[in-house]
């Protein structure tokens, strides 16, 4: 692979990660009210006006807001976000206890997302009658206008009181973990089975598939063997870029099934105006991001080897 190529890539990811830093900040820094005042001018502390003026200036607030940014961002850079208002411990120590389960979350509604994407994709194709065909290529965009917050009560209404398949208090781990999955990997499939189908159908029509099927494959086989890999190619792409939404889905998703996540972290930090939180979880959700799509970018030739040859070319 081009070092060029691969240094650009990496510059861009830190500018990125810098405008998503400075943008969050200016944009904290603008919400009405004081936190630190709102906390510590509660009369069941007792504090007096000095001892509230120690506590600004022992969380910064009371320095100009060039030297916050710039000490902010020095501390964002060695991985220390300060101490949460609220809970009074270090930031990094809080997302460090609540990004493990958003994590998984994320990674098995993103696995399940893909495998419903590959199966209706399969369904709409290689189902008998046109009308079956069209029933399965539609159902991504019912998926797609289903909000996320419905769908998680309505799957809660289902299987825990009506069927009483699974559990809605005290569930097992595993248990715990089935309907906020299925919640966070039905939005997240549609997108990708919609663009799936679509390039199913534009290869279906490409020079090389006539040739397979001149040689005697069968439909099945020109699909699985040829036509499969170049339609998920762009698929590989528009995956990254659903990292956004698969983040917001899941701090929703937590938030209706009451999972101790990002989720919760972030509501709790937006009522309390914890703004190191807030500042850490914006720049958690930008790393994440520039991480998937970077990784996006360098797969991409591998899978394609005529990108890289253009690319050599140019």
């Amino acid at each position: 692979m081009d070092g060029r190529y691969l240094g650009a890539r990496v510059g861009q990811a830190l500018l990125v990660l810098w405008a998503s830093f400075t943008v969050s900040f200016v944009l904290l820094q603008l919400l009405p009210g004081d936190a630190i005042a709102i906390k510590f001018q509660n009369p069941e502390l007792g504090l007096n006006a000095a001892q509230i003026a120690q506590m600004r200036t022992a969380y910064g607030a009371d320095a100009p807001l060039w030297r916050q940014y710039l000490e902010s961002l020095g501390g964002a850079v060695r991985g220390d976000f300060g101490f949460s208002l609220q809970a009074g411990v270090p930031v990094s120590a809080l997302l460090a206890a609540s990004l493990p389960a958003t994590l998984r979350l994320a990674a098995l509604g993103f696995t399940l997302a893909l495998v419903i994407a590959v199966l209706l994709a399969a369904l709409s194709t290689l189902s008998y009658g046109r009308a079956l065909r069209r029933a399965f290529a539609a159902l991504p965009s019912l998926f797609v206008a289903v909000p996320t917050f419905w769908l998680g009560i309505t799957l809660i209404q289902l299987f825990s009181f009506q069927w009483r398949l699974i559990p809605v208090i005290n569930p097992g781990f595993w248990e715990g973990l089935i309907l906020p999955v299925m919640t966070l990997a039905v939005p997240i499939s549609a997108p990708l089975a919609q663009l799936l189908i679509r390039n199913i159908d534009v290869v279906m029509h490409q020079p090389f598939v006539t040739v397979a099927r001149a040689k005697g494959a069968s439909h099945r086989g020109v699909l699985w063997r040829h036509v499969a890999r170049n339609a998920l190619l762009p698929v590989l792409t528009v995956a990254g870029l659903l990292l956004g939404e698969l983040i917001a889905g899941a701090l929703v998703t937590e938030t209706v099934f009451g999972l101790n996540g990002l989720g919760q972290l972030t509501r709790d930090a937006v009522n309390n105006q914890d703004l190191a939180v807030l500042q850490a979880i914006v720049l958690v959700a930008a790393l994440g991001f520039v991480l998937i799509n970077l990784l996006v970018d360098l797969l991409y030739p591998l899978l394609d080897p005529r990108l890289s040859l253009s690319r050599r070319a140019a």
